[in-house]
């Protein structure tokens, strides 16, 4: 899965858990940055791109998820 195709999914992912505090994903994109991003929302967050994308994070990836491209990384990870 190339990289576009991943933010475009991701964006709708974070589109529909943000609702109106969501913004255009970019790789520097952390918690701070968005408006509700709490630990609850996390976990909803985390669940929602595990089943948009099909995958299952692994704990030791979740722990290198410092900003949103860390994520977008991990996700093309998967799919090569």
């Amino acid at each position: 899965m190339e990289k576009a195709d991943v933010v475009l999914k991701l964006q709708e992912v974070f589109d529909r858990v943000f609702r109106e505090n969501s913004q255009p994903i970019r790789d520097e994109l952390t918690a701070k940055d968005v408006a509700g991003w709490d630990s609850f929302t996390h976990l909803t967050l985390i669940q929602e791109v595990e089943n948009g994308f099909k995958i299952e994070f692994k704990m030791k990836e979740l722990m290198r998820m410092d900003q949103v491209g860390d994520m977008i990384r991990i996700i093309e990870s998967k799919f090569t």
